[in-house]
């Protein structure tokens, strides 16, 4: 069980780091959103920094809690993180910004799903309770998103 536990304390730095360097991504297209659906999409996208934030200060606060270390360094989320940076270089259109979104809350959903059968193996069921929770929202999340798209909600999987 304490092998597991150290799992279940990497898996959620790690869901810690690719919270961090979400947010900083949700951030980039609240900056720097144009077109059609302006308005829509950044005000959602401040939303959504907004609720990956609270999410990033559960999950350091659980790390915490099991007697873990969270990252706090930009180089540790940068390091750890699952989702990857993208320097906004050039101009990308609010469609694309959003099928980003959608892709990068799929990475967080296989994560979560990873972390939620690491927690059942080490019987944390207030861990795990958290992790399917939250894996609860961003599918609703996904699912809008496909909506907005114009696609089925299980394209691309």
């Amino acid at each position: 069980m304490a092998q597991t536990n150290t799992e279940v304390q990497t898996a959620l730095n790690n869901l810690v780091a690719t919270h961090r360097v979400f947010t900083s991504k949700l951030y980039q297209h609240h900056f720097y959103v144009q077109g059609t659906h302006f308005f829509t999409l950044h005000e959602k996208f401040e939303e959504l920094y907004n609720e990956a934030t609270e999410h990033f200060d559960e999950l350091a606060e659980r790390l915490l809690a099991l007697g873990g270390k969270p990252y706090s360094t930009l180089q540790e989320f940068l390091d750890h993180s699952v989702i990857k940076e993208k320097p906004y270089t050039e101009k990308i259109t609010d469609t694309d910004m959003v099928s980003s979104v959608v892709a990068d809350f799929r990475i967080m959903r296989d994560e979560l799903s990873k972390a939620i059968t690491l927690t059942g193996q080490s019987e944390d069921d207030v861990t795990q309770d958290i992790l399917i929770g939250y894996k609860t929202e961003i599918e609703k999340h996904i699912w809008m998103f496909q909506a907005f798209l114009g696609n089925n909600p299980l394209d691309g999987e």
